[in-house]
């Protein structure tokens, strides 16, 4: 095999899980079927991330792509919040930060949810044909503006974070799929955003070791396949160079003193953290010479590929330096079991009342709520604030934040993060059911923070126009507002923004009838 063919084994590309390249939805990074039937075939990439489309067009996507292919690839998504989550059909379950309230009261019963949140992701992605989960976020939210993290993380603190990123490692694994650790050395305490610039940490080594470190170091412990590098700056390790084009991060924290010798995996390289400063050619050589084994979207695969050949003939790192790189991708394939043979087995066993069972008993355990639920009948405004109308799963014709207002009479008023500060005297008439739907987004820039809501929760309620509150997502923006809500007018929360999440809360506030029980202990 040539020294090329080698190195394409260790690029990981973006596709779409739709089948037809009229489906993509993200055609800037998703590659045609031409090039991904090219580079798996003639160049032997050997792993491919996808998204989009529903869990029977993964199932058949996973199936085609390895046909294509002539060694068997790392299939691997972004789940972290089961496979329903990017996947339409699979289980969708409330985002991990959701157990870190009840870790602190009954440490023992999360962990076991943890493990169980597990269990359904690693089992529905093998169904489907992926055999490589990136998750869990081992990153400790402790700062509430980070705009990128949020509920992504397990914990707030790191005892938190630790204890139930390895359940969840745990569980996953048990399941014959890989797990992913990320984002190393740790993206919780942010203020910027590394899809769109280069984040910096300024703690020093003793801070890293408290906070940071502890849930990689769970996650190691439990016996993680990969950890994924975090695209930050980090002065205290490393002056000149992000985490994932450091050998002092990579080789020197990561290998050496925490011991880890799975895969390491790059977060996606076409990220401005390292594409603005960075050509794809050498950012792809950079970081494999600092210790990363496989390379997540580099921009251009053929200059990726071209550089680390050059930098191989140069001997800018020892030329054992790519078989160990290798040799850990293929144990890694090594603790995989396979899918079932047939699309038709595998969306016959989706239909697993655990996992389903598993999703409804999360999303009550979280639900929390005020006041009691009040009638909604006649003119009102049903005021919905999203990140995106055009782009929102979560929010789809049917969903129960669209449906159930109306049915009520509510007209329906859609904003975005940007049109604050309204007016509310220049609303429609009638009580306002004030939506937020907030939480860290990748590409958003921002957390969409508490501060922005206050002002319009008070100006409602000075007009005495708010007839009730619903916040999904962050549970800093419910925090921030929940008190300013008077006790005779109902608000709830939710983490979840899925529809699942929405019936729920709406039956907190008299506008829909949900599947499930109340909440257990979280309610004020």
């Amino acid at each position: 095999m040539s020294r090329r063919r080698q190195f394409a084994e260790l690029i990981v590309v973006r596709a779409s899980g739709f089948a037809a390249d009229g489906q993509r939805r993200y055609p800037r990074w998703e590659a045609t079927n031409a090039d991904l039937r090219r580079w798996l075939e003639q160049e032997g990439i050997g792993g491919v991330i996808l998204l989009g489309g529903s869990a029977a067009d993964l199932a058949l996507r996973c199936r085609q792509l390895q046909r294509w292919a002539p060694q068997p690839l790392l299939l691997c998504a972004d789940v972290e919040e089961g496979v329903g989550q990017r996947f339409e059909g699979a289980s969708w379950l409330v985002p991990p930060l959701a157990l870190d309230g009840l870790w602190h009261r009954e440490p023992a019963r999360a962990a076991e949810l943890a493990r169980a949140y597990g269990r359904c992701t690693g089992h529905e992605a093998r169904l489907l044909g992926l055999n490589w989960v990136l998750a869990p976020v081992c990153d400790v939210n402790n700062n509430p503006a980070n705009p990128v993290i949020n509920v992504r993380a397990w914990g707030q603190d790191p005892p938190a974070a630790a204890a139930l990123t390895a359940a969840f490692v745990e569980g996953l694994q048990a399941e014959g799929v890989l797990g992913c650790a990320k984002h190393f050395p740790g993206h919780g305490d942010t203020q910027d955003d590394s899809h769109l610039a280069l984040p910096v940490l300024g703690h020093d080594r003793a801070r890293l070791e408290a906070v940071e470190l502890p849930p990689f170091r769970a996650a190691i412990a439990a016996g993680v396949a990969s950890v994924m590098t975090a695209h930050l700056q980090l002065p205290a390790l490393d002056a000149e160079r992000p985490a994932t084009l450091s050998a002092a991060v990579l080789s020197g924290l990561l290998r050496q003193e925490l011991g880890f010798d799975g895969l390491v995996v790059t977060d996606a390289l076409v990220m401005e953290a390292i594409a603005a400063h960075h050509g794809p050619g050498e950012a792809a050589a950079l970081a494999f010479e600092a210790g990363a084994d496989l390379l997540l979207m580099p921009g251009d695969v053929d200059a990726a590929l071209e550089a680390l050949e050059r930098g191989d003939a140069d001997g800018r790192w020892p030329p054992e330096r790519l078989e160990r790189s290798l040799e850990r991708r293929r144990r890694a394939l090594a603790r995989c079991r396979p899918a079932p043979a047939t699309v038709e087995e595998a969306l016959d066993a989706l239909l697993d009342p655990p996992s389903r069972d598993l999703a409804d008993h999360l999303l009550d355990l979280s639900l929390q709520s005020r006041g009691a639920p009040r009638p909604w009948r006649g003119a009102g405004v049903n005021l919905l604030r999203i990140d995106n109308a055009l782009s929102s799963a979560f929010l789809p014709l049917t969903a129960p934040a669209l449906v159930e207002p109306q049915r009520a009479g509510l007209r329906t008023v859609l904003v975005d993060g940007q049109t604050l500060p309204l007016d509310p005297e220049r609303l429609p008439e009638g009580p306002v059911l004030l939506q937020l739907f907030v939480r860290g987004n990748p590409f958003r820039g921002s957390a969409a923070a508490a501060a922005e809501w206050p002002g319009l929760v008070r100006q409602l309620v000075a007009h005495d126009r708010l007839g009730g509150l619903a916040v999904y997502g962050s549970p800093y923006v419910w925090e921030a507002l929940r008190d300013l809500v008077p006790p005779d007018r109902p608000a709830a929360y939710s983490p979840g923004q899925m529809p699942a999440a929405q019936a729920r809360v709406l039956a907190r506030l008299g506008l829909a009838r949900a599947k499930g029980g109340p909440g257990d202990g979280f309610t004020d």
